[in-house]
């Protein structure tokens, strides 16, 4: 089997998900332009030599229905011999769309993938695609598909996550990202040009510097509503040994929705002799599951889980972990399942300072995690994203 190797990682600067976000006048295809741009500029890339294009993309609606991994190539004047394919797994998509490069890459099937993901929440919100299965209670009983806070909030009753224990890891994400923001740390970023506002986009615009535990303690539980509503009856119902469902995440404590787009370069050894230079890691294994889907986004856990037992490692053996800030009691419980120390983990912030666009955030965290290695000398690492329904996905990088 062939090994597969990562040669880029760029993003787009993470917009605000609002009108006045400086990503919102730009189609989400045109998003992904300026990443298919610059990963021919930076690594000299031949288009007619690229084999396939994977993106994750949560909401397939609107402007990002119709398979936007075809029509983003489309879009871009690339060559119309280059397939395409759109994957959902929920908010590991992303992710999942590099492993899917990988094993077409392992398999012989292809010498040079593009994998990655774009989401602009501004344009197309959450949940535009009208799925039943969150919108009809009954459909969503039946399913057990819950909302990814009202999960939160489980695993925060499940671990003993205290309000203030939740505002505290929000106000340490806040924190570490705008350090490495003002330090230039996230040299992933390519800025992006908005031609109907005149500006050009340059940093991540969903960093909160002004953010306090006194500011965060004022804001009120996002999820307890939901709850009151028969989702803390569902739950309770199956985890007998809980006398109550606590509402402890706020707007301040949970992912901060966002635009944003992610490519990532992967391919075979021979990519790197006709590029002209060595890969940046290589893809070691990866690992996918689906965790209790009650508890909606505990898969990122479960995934980093299986995948450090079936490779005979522990925390120790890993430099640092990028994983996914899907609310704050999650970080608790991969801190606690895992035996990750601090300083390991998430070092340059999460989602939940840095924005969530949902199917490019697993790709975008990838790239984050090689740039933070490569700056401290370092060599090994795991990035792992959950999905909705428990789903998670964990991918183990070294660098080459």
């Amino acid at each position: 089997m062939n090994s597969a190797y990562i040669y880029d990682a760029i993003r787009t600067p993470r917009g605000r998900a609002k009108e006045s976000g400086g990503l919102y006048d730009l189609l989400p295809q045109g998003l992904m332009a300026v990443l298919f741009d610059a990963v021919v500029d930076r690594n000299g890339i031949d288009r007619n030599q690229v084999d396939d294009v994977i993106l994750g993309c949560v909401t397939q609606a609107e402007e990002q229905a119709a398979n936007i991994a075809k029509t983003s190539l489309l879009y871009a004047g690339w060559p119309t011999h280059i397939p395409g394919i759109t994957i959902n797994r929920f908010c590991s998509s992303g992710l999942d769309a590099i492993n899917f490069a990988a094993l077409k890459v392992q398999a012989g099937q292809a010498g040079m993938v593009l994998a990655g993901g774009v989401e602009m929440m501004s344009r197309v919100p959450m949940l535009s695609d009208k799925a039943s299965v969150f919108l009809d209670p009954k459909m969503a009983a039946r399913c057990q598909m819950l909302m990814m806070g009202n999960g939160a909030d489980l695993i925060a009753s499940q671990y003993g996550v205290s309000r203030e224990e939740a505002d505290c890891i929000a106000l340490l994400s806040q924190q570490r990202a705008a350090r490495a923001r003002d330090e230039g740390w996230f040299s992933s970023i390519i800025p992006v040009e908005n031609p109907v506002r005149g500006i050009r986009i340059e940093r991540d615009e969903c960093i909160r510097d002004s953010t306090t535990l006194a500011s965060l303690a004022q804001m009120p539980p996002a999820f307890a509503e939901p709850g009151a509503k028969g989702v803390d009856a569902l739950q309770l119902k199956a985890n007998s040994e809980l006398r109550e469902i606590q509402h402890i995440h706020s707007a301040g404590n949970s992912p901060a929705m966002a635009d944003g787009a992610a490519l990532v370069l992967v391919g075979n050894q021979a990519l790197g002799e006709r590029l002209g230079h060595q890969p940046r890691a290589r893809i070691c294994a990866v690992a996918s599951i689906c965790d209790d889907p009650l508890t909606v986004i505990s898969g990122c856990s479960a995934a980093a889980q299986k995948l450090m037992r079936e490779q005979g490692l522990t925390a120790d053996d890993i430099d640092l972990f990028e994983l996914h800030e899907a609310f704050a009691a999650t970080v608790v419980k991969c801190q606690r399942d895992l035996g990750i120390s601090e300083d390991k983990l998430n070092v340059n912030g999460g989602v939940i300072a840095l924005g969530h666009p949902m199917g490019a955030t697993g790709a975008m965290m990838a790239g984050t995690l090689l740039d933070e290695l490569e700056r401290r000398g370092q060599r090994r690492g795991i990035v792992a994203a959950s999905g909705a329904a428990g789903t998670g996905t964990a991918m183990l990088l070294e660098l080459c």
